[in-house]
C-alpha cells in the first residue's frame, strides 16, 4: 500500500513536471508567434510605398531676411487634402506626414507680402524635401500697378509706403527705395518727401542730440549755457533744412532727378559697394537714366554756403564750406554703405523688418 503511494505521487511529480515544461514550451511558442507577427507588421509598416515624407523651408523676404508668421499650405490634388503651419521666428516651417506619390503644391502667403507657390512635388518614401530661394515680394508696388496706370497714384503710393520705413522701428528711412523700377516723383512729392523728413519727430530729436554733442566740443563758437546751446540748435536745424530742401527737393524738382537711394541688394559685393560709393555724384533722373547727381552735390555745398550767413564770424570762409562739403559728401557716402549692408536689414516697411 506505502509502494502504491509512493508510486503515485511520482507519477503525480512527472506529470506536474511534464506539465510546467509544456507550459514553458507553449509559454516559448507563444512568444515565437508574436515575435514573427510583430516581425511582419513591422516589415509591413516600413513597406518603402507606404513611409510618409516631410517638406520643409525657409521664408525670407527678397533681402533674404526672415518673414515671421507667414501661413504655409501643402495642398494635393483633392483639395480636401490640404494642411497648413505658420513660419517661425526664424521663417523656417515643416510640414511632417505627406503622402508618398501624390502631387502637392506648396503656397504662401504673409502680410504686406505677394503670395507665393511652388512648382508640383511629388515625394518618394520617406523622402524629405526642403524648398528653397522662398522669397515672398512687396506687395504693395503689385498691387498698386494692377489698380491704376497713372504714374501719380503709382509715385504717391510708394511714397506713402516709403514714409512708413524706420530702422529699427524708430529712425526715418523715407528717402530709400527698394523698387529699382520705381515711379519717377513729381514735384510735389518731392517737396512732400523733404518736409516729411524736416518735420519728423525722430529728426528734431536728433538735432537736439547733435546739437548737445557740438555743445560739449563748443563748436561753432556760440559760447555755453542755454543761449549758446540755443543757437547751436537753431544752426543744427539750418542746416539740415537747408540741405534736405535744396539737395532733396528744390534742385531735383529743377534738374529732374530722383533725390533717394535705390538700394541694390543683388549682385557681387564689389558691385554693391561701387554702386553705394557713387550715388553722391551719380542719380536717377525722372527719365529712368543714370546722370550725374547735381542736386546732391548742388545741395551740399548750397547748404554749406549758407552756413556763411548765421555761423559766427571764426566759423565762417571759404575753406569751411568746402570742408562742411567734404565732410557731407563722406556721410553721404558712409550712409549709402550702410542701407546697402547693414540697415536694408533693420528697416521696418509698414510693419514688416526687412
Amino acid at each position: 500500500m506505502h509502494f502504491l503511494k509512493r508510486r503515485r505521487g511520482l507519477l503525480q511529480g512527472a506529470a506536474r513536471s511534464h506539465g510546467q515544461r509544456f507550459h514553458v514550451h507553449l509559454v516559448g511558442i507563444v512568444a515565437i508567434v508574436l515575435a514573427v507577427s510583430v516581425g511582419a507588421r513591422a516589415q509591413i509598416i516600413q513597406t518603402p510605398g507606404s513611409q510618409l515624407g516631410r517638406v520643409s523651408g525657409t521664408v525670407t523676404d527678397m533681402n533674404g531676411s526672415a518673414v515671421t508668421g507667414a501661413t504655409v499650405a501643402l495642398t494635393g490634388s483633392d483639395p480636401l487634402d490640404r494642411r497648413t503651419v505658420v513660419s517661425g521666428e526664424t521663417g523656417y516651417f515643416a510640414i511632417n506626414d505627406v503622402k508618398p506619390g501624390v502631387e502637392y503644391q506648396v503656397t504662401i502667403t504673409a502680410n504686406g507680402f505677394a503670395d507665393w507657390a511652388s512648382p508640383s512635388i511629388t515625394l518618394g518614401a520617406g523622402e524629405f524635401k526642403s524648398l528653397t530661394d522662398i522669397q515672398l515680394r512687396i506687395a504693395s508696388q503689385n498691387i498698386t500697378m494692377q489698380v491704376t496706370d497713372d504714374p501719380v497714384e503709382i509715385a504717391t503710393e510708394e511714397v506713402n509706403s516709403e514714409e512708413k520705413q524706420r530702422i529699427l522701428g524708430i529712425l526715418p528711412n523715407f528717402y530709400v527705395s527698394y523698387d529699382p523700377n520705381a515711379t519717377a516723383l513729381t514735384t510735389k512729392l518731392k517737396f512732400e518727401l523733404a518736409l516729411r523728413v524736416s518735420t519728423d519727430a525722430v529728426t528734431i530729436g536728433g538735432v537736439a542730440f547733435v546739437s548737445g554733442l557740438k555743445q560739449a566740443a563748443n563748436t561753432p563758437n556760440y559760447g555755453q549755457g542755454a543761449a549758446g546751446f540755443g543757437k547751436r540748435f537753431g544752426a543744427t536745424a539750418a542746416d539740415g533744412v537747408t540741405d534736405i530742401m535744396i539737395g532733396g527737393a528744390i534742385l531735383p524738382s529743377l534738374l529732374h532727378q530722383d533725390p533717394r537711394y535705390f538700394y541694390q541688394g543683388t549682385g557681387s559685393t564689389k558691385s554693391r559697394i561701387r554702386h553705394a560709393m557713387l550715388s553722391p555724384f551719380v542719380a536717377k533722373g525722372d527719365n529712368g537714366k543714370w546722370q550725374p547727381n547735381y542736386s546732391s552735390v548742388g545741395g551740399d555745398l548750397a547748404a554749406s554756403a549758407l552756413g556763411n550767413i548765421y555761423y559766427p564770424r571764426l566759423d565762417r570762409g571759404v575753406g569751411l564750406v568746402f570742408t562742411n562739403f567734404a565732410i557731407g559728401t563722406a556721410e553721404r557716402i558712409g550712409a549709402s554703405l550702410a542701407q546697402e549692408f547693414i540697415l536694408s536689414k533693420v528697416t521696418h516697411r509698414g510693419g514688416h523688418i526687412n
